[in-house]
């Protein structure tokens, strides 16, 4: 039997912000290292993980058009693959490839060495958000426990 990974195997009612209160890509990025900080998996020091988002954004913008963003950092700060999950009511420029506004964030920390994990996640988050009706759903969740619900049900399809 093939182990598939899934997406919600890395998250937590505890990491998603259904109102985020940033109003720029700094501050969206700096709300949501902070928040997945409270996670047992991920080391608080020093804001490790706002800097290591912060410097793969550098490379080039994890604004990936339609109004979705997928930040994400390896980072020796994380334990484990991490995800946090936000939403924005305002549109954000995140810079993104098709110059429109970001309001759902995937973001996630990875240890540098899970480096399958990571790619088979992003690539499962790439693929879902694809679908106009995804997104539309995720926009609608109420709960952080119905955004999990929703991506599971969507994942075992």
């Amino acid at each position: 039997m093939i182990n598939i990974v899934k997406i919600t195997d890395y998250m937590s009612e505890e990491l998603i912000s259904l109102n985020l209160k940033a109003k720029t890509k700094d501050e969206v990025l700096l709300e949501l290292s902070k928040l997945m900080e409270t996670s047992p998996n991920i080391s608080n020091e020093g804001n490790n993980i706002y800097k290591s988002l912060v410097e793969r954004e550098k490379l080039g913008s994890t604004g990936i058009g339609k109004g979705v963003a997928i930040p994400h950092a390896k980072t020796e700060a994380a334990k484990e693959l991490t995800i946090a999950f936000g939403i924005s009511k305002e549109k954000i420029d995140f810079k993104s490839m098709d110059n429109e506004g970001v309001n759902i964030f995937f973001v996630f920390a990875s240890p540098n060495k899970d480096s399958q994990i990571y790619l088979k996640v992003l690539a499962r988050i790439s693929r879902l958000i694809r679908e106009e009706s995804f997104r539309q759903g995720l926009l609608e969740c109420k709960s952080a426990s119905e955004v999990i619900e929703y991506i599971s049900k969507k994942e075992s399809v």
